[in-house]
């Protein structure tokens, strides 16, 4: 019987660290650059590697992310390819919800049908990165390993935030350590110039770590079997379990890969697509980022400037000025507004000219950006509406500040979704 490779993502918990963006939905529906969803990148890494039997784990506000795999993800029937959700669920005996990354496997096995000899490739909802997952499945034969982990030399001062390796020669992995505090424990953990070089490290006089990335492929015969038991996390309990019972092995990453389960990492990572050279190319056609297909008209752009900005389709932009941003699908900029740094998400709908000329007579916001309103450094989720004369930035203001529907996480300003910002609203310094 030919093996089977099951692609399994996990979706994350209640997403506190991407809190506003993820009061209204989980971590894999958040919107990123513009047109696409996080979830969309995971995806998309394994349709490119011929990968299509997909199934991502969640429990947390998962209808627009159900919305959005239903619209997107739609295989022929002769393939036998599937994106499908699979939702934490009261079960026979247990009402408990997923507890970890591991417990949220062991939950759906019933549902894999996997056979012993087929492979498991795990990996996260919430990391932008471009992978061949069949040369992660190439190494894992070669190597004759049980499990294979996905790692990356990361610099030393952010090391404390991962799953830390240490590698024989042949890639057998002889230590594993999660999320370690000791400074002793990671110094002993550094790494040398070879696997700086092997993980495309430039810069090698720069002291490393070789880092988990959180992605793994079990043979499935030895996840179900390391399943067996109440441990709830892969990183935390169920690798270190194995360590030295099975054949653990790396495989060296060396493209880009940002884990931006925060609101900072989130907003610089959107950010640096406007650079001259992004790390991460959505433009390349080997590596198509797929998402769902809107039918959306062309933009409308009348005597804008724009400076290093990702314009999205179906928007209407009027004598603003815009630099070094992302503006989202159907977003609405008025006439002599300023945007500097600004992830604006846009709308989920047009408004009617009816609703339009009620907002008017009520003195509500239209949902955009309206008049002479400047915004500096700040993320505006979707359906938002922006007075005119409004000013928003960080600067001057403490985090965790909310006010009106805005929120300063990691020192970013956040309109959230939904939220109406008055005329005349000033919200720090521009």
């Amino acid at each position: 019987m030919k093996r089977k490779i099951h692609s399994v993502i996990m979706g994350g918990g209640r997403g506190t660290r991407l809190h506003p963006l993820t009061k209204l939905r989980c971590k894999p529906a958040v919107p990123l650059a513009g047109k696409f969803r996080l979830i969309d990148i995971p995806i998309s890494n394994c349709i490119n590697s011929n990968i299509n039997q997909i199934y991502i784990l969640t429990q947390f506000h998962t209808a627009s992310l159900h919305k959005h795999i239903q619209d997107a993800y739609k295989f022929d029937n002769f393939g036998g390819g599937f994106v499908e959700i699979l939702s934490a669920e009261q079960k026979e005996g247990s009402e408990a919800w997923y507890q970890g990354t591991a417990d949220a496997v062991r939950q759906n096995l019933l549902h894999f049908g996997a056979n012993d000899d087929d492979l498991f490739v795990i990996l996260s909802g919430d990391q932008l990165y471009s992978m061949d997952i069949q040369k992660m499945i190439d190494d894992h034969d070669r190597t004759g390993a049980d499990i294979t982990i996905a790692a990356k030399p990361m610099e030393k001062s952010t090391l404390n935030a991962f799953g830390l390796i240490r590698v024989n020669e042949d890639q057998s992995i002889a230590e594993f350590v999660e999320k370690p505090e000791d400074p002793a424990v990671i110094e002993s953990l550094l790494i040398g110039e070879e696997l700086k070089k092997a993980g495309g490290i430039k810069d090698t006089t720069q002291e490393y770590g070789l880092a988990s990335m959180g992605i793994y492929i079990f043979n499935a015969k030895v996840l179900k079997d390391a399943l067996q038991n109440d441990d709830t996390d892969f990183g935390k309990e169920v690798i270190p379990a194995l360590l030295g019972k099975k054949r653990l092995t790396a495989h060296i990453f060396e493209g880009y890969w940002e884990d931006i389960g925060t609101v900072k990492s989130f907003f610089e990572a959107n950010i640096d697509l406007t650079g001259d050279n992004p790390e991460f190319d959505f433009y390349d056609s080997k590596r198509v980022i797929y998402t769902r297909a809107r039918n959306l008209p062309a933009s409308k752009i009348y005597k804008c400037d724009f400076d290093h900005t990702i314009v999205s389709g179906g928007c209407f932009i009027k004598n603003a000025k815009i630099n070094r941003s992302i503006i989202g699908i159907r977003a609405s900029i008025d006439e002599g507004s300023i945007l500097e740094k600004v992830v604006l998400m846009g709308s989920d709908f047009y408004q009617s000219n009816e609703e339009k000329d009620n907002n008017a007579n009520s003195k509500t916001p239209n949902i955009g950006v309206g008049k002479n309103t400047r915004i500096k450094n700040a993320i505006i989720d979707k359906n938002a509406r922006i007075g005119n004369n409004v000013t928003l930035s960080p600067e001057g203001l403490e985090e965790g500040t909310a006010i009106e529907g805005v929120v300063i996480r990691d020192g970013i300003l956040v309109v959230v979704k939904d939220s109406v910002v008055p005329d005349g609203t000033t919200l720090g310094k521009f």
